[in-house]
């Protein structure tokens, strides 16, 4: 446990800012599973709505600092890749 005041004060500070964080990356999961859900019933439509929706939750996630901008980026790419092989199949 903390041996001194200061560090004691970063575990608060840190939990402060853990339960404040929590609801923005609960949502950019959210958002990312909807995303997946819709490309994977394979309505284009749906499913390109749903990807920029995701992706505009990632980018207002990253820039308040709650991830990193690399992790959004990755994310990104990935739901990308995922949405481009759908729609090239259908």
């Amino acid at each position: 446990m903390a041996n001194n005041k200061s560090a004691r004060k970063r575990i608060l500070i840190n939990e402060q800012k853990r339960l404040r964080n929590r609801p923005f990356r609960s949502s950019a999961r959210t958002y990312v599973k909807k995303a997946e859900l819709a490309i994977q019933s394979g309505d284009v439509d749906a499913a390109a709505a749903a990807v920029g929706d995701a992706i505009s939750v990632l980018d207002r996630v990253a820039s308040k600092g709650v991830i990193h901008k690399n992790n959004a980026a990755r994310r990104k790419s990935r739901l990308m890749a995922k949405y481009n092989a759908m729609s090239v199949a259908a």
